[in-house]
């Protein structure tokens, strides 16, 4: 007889989504949801960005007048498609020491549903860069500090964020730098397991984040991470 067992990866619902309002996706809310549907999801929960004390010239992340505007846009595609797929309104909060307060207030200003942890930005002389664009100038500057000595930071900033804020998931671990050629996290392997013990230890969950298929033939993070999680619990 078999048993019943819980998935690891829930495949039914996509919990992390990105709108127009993030500046660097295309598509309204409605269009994710009806998609969602289509592809016959039972769930789908968006995420968009929520940062603070940020000093970036291309913003992509959500203004306090972005979140109002996406809430009351959540709350009428909740009522018009109930029934059909649940919708849930999340955040996926970047991670900056210098403004940790900043970022409570603004993470209580709203009902967030899901929060997701992450950091996108390396600073550098009073510029913050951005870890996961394309952007030559960031690619410049970033490779220029050097790549060990970012993810070293990036990694330390994870491990501070975790600590610090009650986060329900760890967002695509491995994807810093993820436009910078040659980039290995295994240089850092020790960072990551002490990464981990602290998710662990908090109690939230891995994120598995399929934009790496497309970049790198798998998931962030990468199977070597993903193992040391689960040999974690």
């Amino acid at each position: 007889m078999k048993h019943a067992t819980t998935p690891l990866i829930d495949i039914t619902c996509d919990g992390h989504v990105h709108t127009a309002l993030c500046r660097h996706a295309v598509g309204a809310m409605e269009d994710y949801v009806r998609a969602a549907i289509d592809r016959g999801l039972a769930g789908i929960c968006f995420l968009e960005h929520l940062e603070a004390g940020i000093n970036c010239p291309h913003r992509s992340w959500l203004t306090d007048a972005d979140f109002d505007a996406y809430f009351a846009e959540g709350e009428r595609l909740r009522a018009a498609y109930a029934g059909r797929i649940e919708i849930r309104l999340g955040a996926e909060m970047g991670c900056n020491p210098e403004a940790a307060d900043e970022l409570e207030a603004r993470l209580a200003r709203w009902p967030f549903e899901r929060q997701g942890l992450s950091c996108h930005f390396y600073r550098h002389e009073g510029i913050d860069y951005k870890l996961l664009s394309r952007h030559p100038e960031s690619l410049e500057v970033l490779a220029a500090v050097g790549a060990d000595r970012v993810l070293a930071a990036y990694l330390d900033t994870l491990i501070w964020g975790v600590r610090r804020f009650d986060a329900g998931v760890l967002c695509h671990l491995d994807a810093g730098l993820r436009h910078l050629p040659g980039v290995d996290f295994t240089t850092q392997r020790e960072r990551v397991l002490a990464l981990l013990e602290a998710v662990r230890e908090r109690g939230m969950s891995l994120e598995i984040n399929t934009s790496g298929v497309p970049l790198r033939q798998s998931p962030y993070p990468a199977a070597w991470i993903i193992r040391a999680a689960l040999a974690m619990g």
